[in-house]
């Protein structure tokens, strides 16, 4: 079955999020959402969300998954407000746990703070399935860039989180608490085990050298192929020394700490404090 997607990209985070549709229905997944965060002010807004929003009642969709490739270190996630107005149930990797546990110490969470994954609805272990209407959807756990990491596939269409990035502009880091360029490896190899015709969908893209446009969609025998990373049968020790090196080239996200806290918590913000506000943590030389 071929899914009808239908892409948002997220200009000031480089996310792309996703509607999957039932062709021979009404029902659909939202997958990797963005919930606009500024920074400097520390001020939300919901415009992305809202775009999602208007697409699916304005096409008469009915919502019945809100779906986390893994906990993304680079943009909040709007999955309990896309829940609260659309309905469906939030699902992400059965490892939230681990990723739950160590930011639990960084941010030095108290024990109300739940590390059992029980802030979302469903906890996908590898080799699980779903429905969106008719269409089966089946569970890849492909962590390296983080232990939770999930590639979902829907049909003909495999959506990789931030496992894979276009050809030309090559694979995930692996730097981040968890993250392994040797479990990277091996997990793109299960997403290359694919049909070499199923579509790619990828999480991010930042255009590449060379390339003046933005672009998400690829195929398992482009990947194979043409990513410069990973392509043309590069074996796990180069690709660990490429990864590896570049990884120690780069900074850290421009959201990482935001975006945890509240990601790790399926989107929602931290309790407030007594006097109702509430606040998010910075540690210091923690990262």
């Amino acid at each position: 079955m071929k899914p009808d997607v239908t892409a948002f990209f997220d200009e000031a985070t480089n996310t792309v999020s996703y509607v999957v549709r039932d062709p021979s229905g009404s029902a659909c997944a939202i997958i990797d959402s963005v919930l606009d965060f500024d920074n400097a002010a520390a001020r939300t807004d919901t415009s992305s969300a809202d775009k999602i929003i208007e697409f699916v009642r304005s096409n008469g969709l009915s919502t019945e998954w809100i779906l986390e490739s893994h906990v993304h270190a680079d943009h909040l996630s709007a999955a309990p407000y896309l829940q609260d107005k659309l309905g469906g149930k939030i699902g992400i990797g059965a490892n939230i746990t681990t990723v739950q546990e160590t930011f639990g110490k960084v941010f030095n969470e108290g024990t109300e703070f739940q590390r059992d994954g029980s802030q979302f609805d469903q906890l996908f272990e590898d080799g699980d399935s779903f429905h969106v209407g008719q269409m089966r959807g089946d569970v890849l756990h492909t962590p390296g860039h983080t232990p939770a990491c999930l590639t979902y596939v829907i049909g003909d269409a495999a959506f990789v989180g931030d496992t894979l990035f276009m050809p030309d502009y090559g694979t995930a880091r692996c730097d981040f608490p968890g993250g392994s360029s040797e479990t990277l490896y091996k997990s793109i190899q299960k997403i290359l085990a694919l049909p070499d015709e199923t579509r790619i969908f990828v999480g991010h893209d930042y255009k590449a050298q060379g390339r003046d446009y933005y672009a998400w969609e690829t195929t398992v025998g482009e990947q194979k192929e043409l990513n410069i990373h990973i392509g043309h049968g590069r074996k796990l020790e180069d690709f660990r020394k490429l990864r590896d090196d570049r990884d120690a080239t780069l900074g850290m996200p421009r959201l990482i700490l935001p975006s945890i806290q509240v990601n790790m918590r399926a989107g929602n913000m931290p309790e407030p404090e007594p006097n109702g506000d509430i606040m998010l943590k910075l540690p210091l030389n923690k990262l």
